[in-house]
């Protein structure tokens, strides 16, 4: 039998307005609408996010050197950087990305990203553009920042950066034991699992929060910092405890980005995923000449939760992929 889900039409309407009122912003704002592909012959390499792949014989197609398989993108940023390296303006899109074992409260396999790169943009630059796009989605009086640091200090008192990896340990233990003990040494992998368990809740109550100055281990494609050397030029905005957006200044470095491509790596293999290609279109796009700009991903359906109150991601999305 057929499962059958009732769909929210007060959600789809205020989603339709939402996908409106963005285009509206981002337009304003001097910025081009792009669409980049769903599915592309290799993917930005992330240690924790795992691509959905097709087999390229599934496609039927007559064409020579196609790659062995195609991956749907977790995110359009390897094909927004190779436009801007190609001369295109500042860009946003709208759209599908896929995220394979993704399903829960905040998570559904597919879910709709917006993401925007400002040429010639920096980190303020785009923190401004997403506090104020964000306060005015959800009608708030504007946007709060502090640094990551400061959020552990605050709400765990525990220096993320300086603190020994056996304190880090000890704090994970009171979450989960079992977690704790197979994370070991992953400095990193203890801190996401005090930040979500921890931190992320009591952030952005009032209003918007972003934080900023990540650990320079968690740079992913962002620059380092300007303001601490032991940090990178990242940040991430929340609202009502849940994480809606992560922006960089971004690294136009071809070789620090194979190298943090092949740590990665190291790490998927060491949770038991498979290494990724680390010289892919991005980074042969950015040998070319990738501009200085900035760059935000932002979970629209997440957005959409704040602003309408759903306390989870299927209640905003019309169909997820239980139901799909």
């Amino acid at each position: 039998m057929e499962k059958r889900t009732m769909i929210n039409l007060d959600h789809l309407s205020q989603r339709a307005e939402l996908l409106r009122m963005t285009r509206r912003y981002f337009d304003q704002q001097g910025f081009l609408e792009v669409q980049p592909p769903c599915l592309a012959r290799d993917c930005v390499v992330d240690a924790y996010l795992d691509p959905v792949t097709v087999d390229a014989e599934r496609l039927g197609l007559s064409v020579p050197d196609l790659p062995k398989r195609f991956y749907l993108q977790t995110s359009p940023e390897s094909a927004m950087k190779r436009m801007l390296a190609q001369g295109a303006p500042s860009i946003y899109s709208i759209g599908p990305v896929f995220r394979a074992g993704e399903a829960g409260t905040l998570h559904n396999v597919e879910f709709t990203m917006l993401e925007w790169y400002e040429v010639g943009g920096d980190a303020e630059s785009a923190i401004r553009l997403l506090g104020n796009y964000v306060a005015d989605v959800l009608k708030a009086p504007g946007y709060d920042r502090m640094t990551y640091r400061d959020a552990f200090l605050q709400v765990v008192q525990v220096d993320p950066i300086d603190a020994p990896l056996s304190i880090l340990r000890e704090r994970v233990k009171d979450v989960d034991s079992s977690l704790a003990k197979s994370l070991k040494d992953d400095r990193d992998g203890l801190l996401d699992v005090m930040m979500s368990a921890r931190v992320s809740p009591e952030l952005g109550r009032d209003c918007p929060v972003i934080l900023t100055d990540y650990p320079l281990s968690q740079a992913a494609l962002a620059k380092p910092s300007a303001n601490d050397p032991a940090c990178a030029a990242r940040f991430e905005l929340f609202a009502r405890g849940i994480e809606i957006a992560n922006g960089y200044d971004e690294l136009t470095d071809p070789d620090v980005l194979t190298g943090r491509a092949a740590e990665n790596n190291r790490k998927r293999e060491a949770r038991g995923l498979a290494a990724l290609e680390v010289d892919t279109t991005l980074v042969r796009a950015m040998r070319r000449g990738l501009p200085e700009c900035s760059g935000v991903a932002l979970g629209l359906d997440r957005l959409l939760m704040v602003a309408t109150g759903a306390e989870r991601i299927d209640q905003v999305i019309p169909l997820p992929i239980t139901v799909a």
